[in-house]
């Protein structure tokens, strides 16, 4: 999948390396995303956002014209994400819910769920979606 993930600090990218293994085609941007830097989901599949970063149904629109069809955020909550839109658009949410938060956890939880995103699969325990599917 080629997935642009946001708000990556310096020391976490040898992380995102690792859990990758080069399986997905990831661009690492340090900004947020936000409407300055939604471009840079333009062309990719996924993108992968924070609890900073606000979903609201303008910023979803915009990915969903982007091309964006899946969301992870590396959080828990979903607060940051309007649901409904993102069921209306027939986007993909996923969030992290284990107990490994760390940068490192938070990683291979991203890319767990890309991987099982890419084999057209269900991502389980992690799968915010409001809308039935017949995935889960």
């Amino acid at each position: 999948m080629k997935v642009v993930v946001y708000n990556v600090r310096s020391f976490e990218k040898e992380f995102w390396a690792l859990a990758n293994a080069k399986q997905h085609d990831l661009t690492l941007i340090s900004n947020g995303l936000n409407a300055e830097t939604q471009n840079y989901a333009r062309g990719k599949d996924a993108v992968v956002i924070s609890g900073g970063d606000i979903l609201d149904d303008k910023m979803l629109l915009n990915l969903k014209k982007l091309g964006i069809s899946k969301i992870m955020t590396r959080s828990k909550h979903t607060s940051h994400i309007d649901l409904v839109k993102a069921g209306d658009l027939s986007i993909q949410i996923a969030n992290a819910p284990f107990e490994d938060q760390s940068p490192k956890g938070l990683a291979e939880q991203t890319v767990r769920n890309l991987n099982l995103w890419g084999m057209e699969k269900c991502v389980g325990k992690a799968c915010c979606c409001l809308n039935d599917c017949a995935k889960k």
